[in-house]
């Protein structure tokens, strides 16, 4: 039977969803003890990869297993896995389906903060200089890329990526007065693609790049020259959808 495994982590401790070669992560972690409550060896395939430090709060992962997953596995796996993983349902599925491949929608939010909060240190990115940013300036600079399908300017080098183009559903950000949040949807992202966004959007507000040089970047699909990558802490995988 293939089952569909809907889960939140926190990444602070783990090196990005994908397993490493000597270094702890979150799926190395969840084979570890799905292995061992299903007394067979579990191998899981996950919706996407998240780097070193960010979040999940709506992660999806496939696996197969001979056993039935009952809801009382859910209690116990909950109870074997660290404080920072959470499962929070596992529902049976076609055995075609694919947790990566099928996925149509990814959601993603990146929170950040006006006040230095020790409460917050792992999910939050303080931003000493919150009060100078323009936000309507942010605001345009997300919307304008709504108007793209390509976005090499918004990809790590060195990506294994076949094509940069990217259907994105929504762009935009939230502003409060200690605390804006970036949103942003669309069916699949390129390696760094949402960090390297908000530290677009970033040095747009401080007036470190106009919008006329990201349109141009995005118009010729050319790298920035001032590029910023957001710290991974700030940023959460929020949902991910599959074709009804």
């Amino acid at each position: 039977m293939k089952y569909f495994a809907t889960i939140s982590y926190q990444g602070t401790n783990y090196h990005g969803w994908q397993i490493q070669p000597n270094a702890i992560s979150v799926q190395a972690t969840i084979e570890q003890k799905l292995s061992t409550l299903l007394r067979e060896e579990t191998k899981i395939t996950g919706c996407g990869r998240t780097d070193t430090g960010v979040h999940a709060k709506g992660y999806v992962f496939h696996f197969d297993s001979e056993i039935p997953f009952e809801n009382k596995l859910l209690f116990k796996i909950n109870k074997m896995l660290p404080p920072d993983i959470v499962f929070h349902k596992v529902t049976e599925v076609a055995p075609t389906a694919h947790a990566r491949f099928d996925a149509n929608y990814r959601a993603y939010r990146y929170y950040i903060g006006a006040k230095k909060n020790p409460f917050q240190i792992d999910t939050v990115y303080y931003f000493p200089s919150f009060q100078k940013l323009d936000r309507d300036k942010m605001q345009a600079a997300a919307k304008l890329l709504l108007e793209y399908k390509a976005f090499t300017p918004f990809c790590k080098v060195n990506s294994d990526a076949k094509t940069m183009n990217c259907e994105l559903h929504q762009s935009e950000w939230q502003f409060g007065s200690e605390e804006m949040v970036f949103h942003i949807a669309a069916n699949r992202f390129l390696r760094g693609m949402v960090r390297l966004i908000v530290g677009m959007c970033l040095n747009v507000g401080l007036g470190k790049v106009s919008l006329e040089t990201v349109k141009e970047a995005m118009e010729q699909q050319t790298l920035l020259t001032k590029s910023l990558s957001a710290p991974p802490h700030g940023l959460f995988l929020m949902d991910i959808r599959y074709p009804s």
